[in-house]
């Protein structure tokens, strides 16, 4: 895995962008790659690469060319077919002088075009230059595993793999945006392709861009995507649970290929055990697997963890953090989420991350991906129950179902039928609606925005940010089953956006580790989306049919267990006594006025309320942490931009002028 960056010159005049330019958008994302890294200078273009070396670790180096150095390429990724797809090249007569993969993409491009990424499994974002037509190819994975940002300032196209590598050009201005904080405190994230910074934007996933002197244009080469009710397979359950199976094999099979230690995260729900399961099916070998616990105990899934590593005897690694830690450690984590954020659960994510590189570990294989693919999540659940509501709005009984779903949630555990109408009646109606099963939560986040300062709301002017999901919405969106259009919402929206980015590949590589995910193998996600509803969401049993395909296969009592949100301590982590020096800082009032996106008198207002009365809720959780993070936001990237001093400089750099 690594990390790359990119100029483009418009137009492209005989002399390259600046050395000095590619060096620090380089230095910036170091800890992205830091085994080696490079930089091509040639007419109009500029490409750099920091190198995280995984397969071929003596001959992977980039920018790497081909064809007579008419294609260039730097890369941030695994191609996991790429032994099947170098023999099919191979076989067209293509000569190959690495063993990597990084080749095998760019003889790809050379051969195929565009057209190649229809034959990829991977995860990647991907930079390629064409000397003879003077254009570059930019391309992100189906799912938006890997990121890939780019902007246009001072007649010049900047991409890199993150924000603060873009923000080391002068030229680029620096701020927020208040549509993208609008979307953030709605839906947890932006609305691809916008970012929370004006006139930076993100790749889409499953898209790539074509620049050149003439055009920059961006065009969709997959989308998630399900067919109508009539039109589910016809297979049976075993049927299609032995097809899953030999499927999800093969996914965990490919992503086991490096040079280097493969190893697992552990969380003690039923995803991570697949995986280990699975891995240890394919390679017996011992194992090494992680996992991060929590002192507060309403927050603690250690038992479960501990269960797993047993049961599959891996070599297994336990850390445990508090909400002080979380605290301290949260302000790094915004200096890599590059978003807001609105809650801490990334932190978590972040100290284990660096606790599997102390073991000089590079590539972790994870669950994520399984709640989306098959309905894991409660907010499926939550809208078959309020759709189940909806056809007897005045009954005391079905809201009394909802309960069931959260007895993690205090607020939950003793709610009356009046406080649950309260809260799940929102727009409990309006089934007919294509947002119907997010309407509740979007609701609730977006309160959030009470807290914005006037003249931010004033400049929103009624702004509604659920109309940019419209966008997004795939062709035959209209025509898909209720659970169909929920999976679709939220794999697109929140997965994308949030859980693999701020939650994922940005905690991951801050500390030089790579994720692997077998349930987003883009085989299991077509697979899946063709089964019926009920294969996924059997009345109120989520994962149906991985949990068939699991019997026998993992500890029962995980097999079992009630579904728990992966949460984290939020206001225990920023106020208190051991409270850190950050927070006051960035919360006092005079700081908050000078940065001017809340109003404080309402943060002063809530941390108040918080600090004197031990019932904080989500929402209000959520306030603090999404205050807070944009505070840090504006901190890091447009009052100071401290991310490259001028000494800093990638490693081992070797760089190439043509």
């Amino acid at each position: 895995m690594c990390g790359i960056a990119g100029i483009f010159n418009f137009p492209a005049a005989n002399n390259p962008p600046s050395e000095q330019q590619l060096s620090s958008m380089l230095a910036s994302i170091k800890y992205r790659g830091p085994d080696e890294s490079g930089i091509y200078l040639s007419s109009g273009i500029g490409l750099g690469n920091v190198r995280l070396s995984i397969i071929d670790l003596s001959s992977g180096q980039q920018p790497m060319q081909v064809r007579d150095k008419r294609y260039w390429i730097v890369y941030n990724g695994e191609l996991f077919n790429y032994i099947e797809i170098k023999r099919e090249l191979e076989l067209l007569g293509i000569h190959f002088t690495t063993q990597s993969d990084t080749e095998v993409v760019l003889q790809a491009y050379a051969q195929w075009g565009p057209s190649c990424l229809q034959k990829f499994i991977g995860q990647f974002a991907i930079a390629i230059w064409d000397k003879h037509k003077k254009e570059l190819f930019l391309a992100r994975d189906r799912v938006g595993i890997r990121p890939i940002f780019y902007t246009r300032a001072d007649n010049q196209f900047i991409f890199c793999s993150e924000i603060k590598g873009i923000f080391q050009i002068p030229t680029v201005r620096r701020a927020l945006n208040h549509k993208g904080l609008s979307q953030i405190f709605t839906f947890w994230t932006t609305i691809t392709p916008a970012t929370p910074f004006e006139d930076v934007f993100e790749v889409p996933p499953g898209h790539f861009m074509l620049i050149n002197e003439n055009s920059v244009s961006s065009e969709k080469y997959w989308n998630l995507s399900f067919p109508e009710p009539d039109n589910y397979s016809k297979k049976s359950i075993g049927e299609a649970t032995e097809e899953l199976r030999e499927l999800f094999r093969d996914s965990v099979k490919i992503r086991l290929r490096a040079d280097v230690e493969v190893a697992a995260y552990l969380s003690g729900g039923i995803d991570s055990s697949v995986t280990t399961a699975f891995i240890h099916e394919i390679e017996p070998k011992v194992l090494n697997t992680f996992s991060i616990g929590f002192k507060d105990k309403a927050f603690d899934e250690t038992s479960y963890q501990l269960e797993a590593a047993k049961y599959f005897n891996t070599n297994h690694m336990a850390f445990t953090c508090s909400s002080a830690e979380i605290g301290r450690y949260f302000y790094d984590t915004i200096k890599h989420t590059e978003f807001p954020i609105l809650r801490t659960a990334p932190t978590p994510m972040y100290m284990l991350s660096e606790k599997v590189r102390a073991q000089n570990i590079k590539v972790v294989i994870t669950g994520e991906g399984a709640d989306e693919m098959l309905a894991g999540y409660n907010i499926f659940k939550e809208s078959k129950i309020r759709r189940f509501w909806a056809r007897n709005p005045q009954s005391d009984i079905r809201p009394l179902l909802l309960k069931k779903l959260y007895p993690y949630l205090p607020m939950m555990k003793d709610a009356k039928t009046t406080v649950l109408k309260m809260f799940f009646g929102y727009k409990l109606n309006e089934t007919e609606n294509p947002y119907y099963s997010h309407l509740l939560r979007w609701h609730n986040t977006s309160r959030l925005q009470n807290y914005f300062a006037d003249p931010v709301t004033a400049g929103l002017n009624d702004y509604d940010p659920i109309d940019e999901v419209g966008r997004t919405l795939a062709e035959n969106f209209s025509n898909w089953g209720e659970l169909a259009k929920s999976q679709f919402l939220e794999s697109s929206v929140f997965m994308s956006g949030y859980l693999l980015s701020s939650q994922g590949d940005r905690m991951a590589m801050a500390n030089s580790v790579e994720g692997r995910y077998p349930f987003l193998d883009h085989r299991i996600i077509e697979y899946t989306a063709g089964l019926p509803e009920s294969f996924k969401l059997n009345c109120l049993n989520e994962k149906f049919i991985l949990k068939k395909m699991m019997k026998g296969k993992i500890p029962e009592s995980i097999l079992k267990r009630h579904k728990q949100a992966y949460r984290a301590p939020i206001h225990t982590s920023f106020l208190g006594p051991e409270a850190p020096d950050y927070v006051k800082e960035m919360l006092n009032e005079s700081t908050i006025r000078s940065f001017g996106y809340f109003d404080s008198g309402k943060v002063d207002k809530l941390i108040d309320k918080i600090e004197k009365n031990g019932q904080v809720t989500e929402v209000e959780n959520m306030g603090l942490a999404g205050i807070l993070s944009t505070q840090l936001l504006h901190h890091f990237f447009i009052r100071d931009n401290i991310f490259v001093s001028p000494t800093d400089k990638p490693f081992n750099l070797t760089i190439t002028r043509e």
